[in-house]
């Protein structure tokens, strides 16, 4: 409806929507004065002369039914709208500055703190309706599925004990504070700042002087301080109010913990006392991993005493080359947690060892900071060591295609205990520097229990002699057949004497091991992978020389009369046996007496039937 101002009379031109009317008298058709349509009626009175007519009347019931419309309609908007910004309020409120100073929003039921308001916290059935108010507005797939999703978060029963926790905590925290005083020496500041001022000559400075030094300001520094001293001393604390208001969490308490920060920690812009709420877990808790002890046998000394990694000296655990180790923790890569075998009864903390990728990282770098150094060396003293005497031949050597790596870097190897069968002795290898004494200790005990020990019989190209025996002294073969048994691995070890190979099987080993006997074998070292890595289970004993001047004596006694430089040769092959191939040992005796020699190894060998042995765990698996 359209109307048009002619003379003070309205006229009717169609349905359209009247915005505003233009009322004005007729002695002043060019003046009048534009008001809404719904104005109050006494306003419409004073200013018309003439009483209301039927079309106004009409006009004005029509907006009222458009605006009433509006209005309910509105309503129904704005209360979805209303929830839908209230849980976006809550999702993007910032956190407080503070726990003394909180800041709160004013609007959505949340207010700024202050001793005249409390804190009003949104309950787990408003949060239900916001979202089902929501999900009836917000129609399209996506949207449905994030609040169907919401749903489900809020209606878990963990969710609403934590809600009303943290609704809990929040009134608790949130309560009303005086302002939190900066320093309690204001007084003290305030003399240092009038020394300052004191010779200043500027009109400011005297000015501020003056005022520092009336007697009222003086009065309220003095009382500034004595309320803010009073104020940052701790107060004591109870939490029985506390555990009041936060209840219980699943049948547990919330635990409340508080530390008193000082100023001079660093933590954010907190001060004064802060909260904690633990609140108790309510998953299943995990049964606890069964500790796992890792036996490993070292093939390192080591000393904490010179380590400067070790992370305490004083819980370094120190052993040397041989030593098994029961290793309890690994939590740490670096640095394990490690008993010694037979101290766990004298040691009652686990030691510090070096973990295995932290031993050979760092023994790698040594390697590699020796190798630098090497060029250093005159070109004079490569060529003496490179032309150093050759030593004898020895008529045995390695298997040709197991390349030893003497490059290794040696740490740790896990063992297990192993108890050998009685049908299935282990083989006894005698291992030493010649004129140690190994083979007259495997002669003594080939000839003293013949139906206990026996050797294993050697494979040879050579022809077989009329006092000699296919089987019981050689296994007679054609070279041609020897050579194939060396290229598929067959043999411990093997040489050449005289255009003739001699070579000991693994084979012939087993035999004996299979009649139930003990096979007692002298090998070299070279020898020793091979056959650890065999499945016959060697136990291996090093042969050691005594001192240089008891070596002396012992061969005497044989009528032999080393030189000295022989004695020194046979002591420095020792040592470099032991360096070499040390991780292979199973223990050592020392040769001083070849009589007490005999007696300790037959103890040795007595103990494998009666004590189970550390073994490679690689062996059982």
């Amino acid at each position: 409806m359209t109307t048009s101002h002619m003379n003070g009379h309205i006229t009717e031109d169609s349905d359209i929507e009247v915005k505003n009317v233009h009322l004005g008298s007729p002695e002043e058709p060019q003046k009048h004065r534009e008001m809404g349509v719904d104005c109050p009626g006494d306003l419409g009175s004073r200013m018309m002369p003439v009483r209301r007519s039927a079309q106004l009347e009409r006009i004005r019931q029509q907006q009222e039914d458009i605006r009433r419309r509006r209005e309910e309609e509105g309503k129904k908007q704005e209360l979805d709208l209303t929830a839908s910004m209230r849980l976006k309020k809550l999702a993007q409120i910032p956190p407080k500055t503070g726990i003394d100073n909180p800041i709160f929003d004013t609007e959505e039921g949340i207010v700024l703190e202050s001793p005249h308001y409390t804190v009003k916290t949104l309950e787990v059935e408003e949060l239900l309706t916001s979202l089902k108010h929501i999900q009836h507005v917000l129609v399209d797939p996506q949207s449905q599925e994030d609040i169907s999703l919401i749903l489900q978060l809020v209606q878990n029963t963990d969710f609403q004990n934590a809600f009303k926790i943290h609704n809990a905590v929040t009134v608790h925290m949130n309560k009303a504070s005086p302002p939190y005083p900066l320093i309690s020496n204001a007084q003290e500041l305030a003399q240092e700042v009038q020394s300052v001022l004191k010779p200043s000559h500027h009109k400011d400075g005297q000015e501020l002087n003056a005022l520092l030094n009336a007697p009222h300001v003086q009065a309220l520094l003095l009382a500034h301080d004595k309320v803010a001293e009073q104020e940052m001393q701790p107060d004591p604390v109870t939490d029985e109010k506390i555990y009041e208001n936060v209840g219980v969490y699943g049948g547990e308490t919330v635990k409340i913990v508080r530390i008193e920060k000082a100023r001079d920690i660093p933590l954010a812009d907190m001060h004064g006392t802060l909260t904690f709420v633990l609140i108790p877990s309510q998953q299943s808790k995990p049964p606890p991993a069964k500790e796992t002890v890792i036996h490993v046998k070292a093939h390192f000394d080591y000393d904490p005493s010179d380590d400067p990694y070790v992370p305490c000296r004083e819980l370094g655990l120190s052993f040397q080359k041989g030593d098994i180790l029961h290793v309890i923790s690994q939590e740490d890569p670096n640095w394990w947690q490690a008993y010694r075998d037979g101290d766990e009864d004298n040691q009652p903390l686990a030691g510090l060892i070096p973990g295995k990728s932290f031993q050979q990282q760092r023994e790698a770098m040594k390697q590699t900071i020796e190798e630098d150094k090497e060029p250093e060396k005159s070109g004079k003293l490569w060529c003496a060591k490179k032309n150093k005497k050759k030593r004898k031949k020895v008529l045995y050597n390695a298997n040709k295609n197991d390349d030893y790596d003497n490059e290794e870097i040696l740490t740790y190897e896990e063992m297990s205990l192993y108890h050998q069968p009685a049908n299935r002795k282990r083989p006894i290898v005698l291992i030493g520097p010649q004129n140690c004494g190994q083979n007259e200790l495997r002669q003594r005990l080939m000839n003293n229990e013949v139906d206990r020990f026996a050797s294993a019989v050697p494979h040879t190209t050579r022809s077989r002699r009329e006092t000699e025996a296919a089987g019981r002294d050689y296994h007679f073969v054609s070279r041609q057949a020897f050579e194939s048994d060396i290229a598929a691995g067959k043999f411990i070890e093997y040489g050449e004497f005289e255009k003739n190979l001699y070579g000991t099987s693994i084979d012939s080993v087993r035999q004996v091991i299979n009649s139930g006997k003990i096979c007692l074998l002298n090998l070299h070292t070279q020898s020793l992978k091979t056959l650890r890595n065999s499945d016959l289970k060697p136990y291996i004993i090093f042969v050691a020389p005594p001192s240089q001047e008891r070596l002396r004596a012992l061969l005497a006694k044989e009528g032999k009369n080393p030189k000295p430089e022989e004695l020194r040769e046979i002591i420095e092959k020792t040592r470099e046996m032991e360096q070499n191939n040390g991780h292979y040992f199973d223990t050592a005796i020392v040769n001083s007496d070849l009589d007490k020699a005999y007696q300790e190894l037959l103890r040795l060998i007595n103990k494998l039937d009666t004590e189970p042995q550390w073994v490679p765990s690689t062996w059982l698996r």
